[in-house]
């Protein structure tokens, strides 16, 4: 997973000039993912908001019972994650930093897939970047999900 991605600003940490966005962290990986690291990435003096997403796998799916699934990512994943993240704070125009992470493997019943996290000075802006970035990352981003129903059969999410 990658740790600065796409970044911009001083590499010492110190606060992006105003007006500056940020991509703080993005990535994708099998490890586990930390939702307050993420916020914690995005967190700053001059931010007045931040919003976390956090996608999490659930018992169910179209009136079945899921137990199990698996997430594969295409090669470049990693730097399309990047990139998306990129997009959605540069198209901001105003002062945001986000963070997101994808995760991949065997991931089981309330485990975290996606984290977003998003500062900005006003809430509403970090609740709209938020909801957009997760939006984008859902329909752009090359990971697809095999899911494992109770009953033994499965199916592909997010495949051609």
């Amino acid at each position: 997973m990658s740790t600065d991605a796409a970044a911009t600003g001083p590499a010492d940490g110190t606060e992006p000039a105003q007006g500056a966005w940020r991509v703080a962290l993005a990535g994708v990986g099998e490890s586990v993912l930390d939702v307050a690291a993420h916020e914690r990435a995005v967190s700053s003096a001059h931010a007045g908001a931040v919003v976390t997403f956090a996608g999490v796998v659930r018992d169910h799916d179209g009136g079945r019972t899921v137990a199990a699934l698996t997430y594969e990512a295409h090669p470049d994943a990693e730097r399309i994650i990047g990139e998306i993240a990129a997009r959605v704070a540069a198209a901001s125009g105003s002062d945001v930093r986000v963070a997101v992470t994808h995760r991949v493997g065997d991931l089981t019943v309330g485990d975290v897939a996606l984290v977003a996290a998003v500062s900005s000075p006003h809430r509403a802006e970090a609740f709209r970047v938020c909801a957009a970035l997760v939006e984008e990352i859902k329909a752009d981003l090359p990971v697809w999900k095999r899911q494992v129903f109770a009953d033994g059969t499965h199916e592909w999410v997010g495949s051609l």
